[in-house]
């Protein structure tokens, strides 16, 4: 079985820092993502964007990730919010109910 993989490339946008995500957020790589959000967080910008719209894949342990990384991103007063959401992950976070603990911002993040 291949490892499971995750890149995140990060872009400073005015008042946001924007990480794009492409691959999987999963119990291999979700330790990955919050090391990079803990790192943005050192100095919060007001607000934080997650674009999912490279995300193939997303597991218990992901969706657990984002709920605890919004959390996390409120305590530091800034804003996390998802961009580029997928049909598959709205279906999950709807089925899971966590669709209303995550803000989601409909179209592209500002470049």
């Amino acid at each position: 079985m291949d490892r499971a993989e995750l890149s995140i490339t990060l872009h400073r946008t005015g008042d946001e820092v924007v990480l794009r995500l492409a691959g999987e957020i999963d119990m291999l790589t979700a330790t990955q993502l919050s090391t990079v959000v803990n790192e943005v967080l050192a100095d919060p910008p007001p607000r934080i964007v997650l674009d999912l719209g490279g995300v193939t894949f997303c597991d218990s342990q992901g969706l657990g990730t984002l709920v605890v990384l919004s959390r996390k991103t409120s305590h530091a007063q800034s804003l996390l919010v998802l961009t580029g959401v997928g049909d598959f992950l709205l279906r999950v976070l709807d089925i899971t109910g966590l669709r209303s603990a995550l803000m989601i911002r409909n179209g592209a993040p500002t470049d």
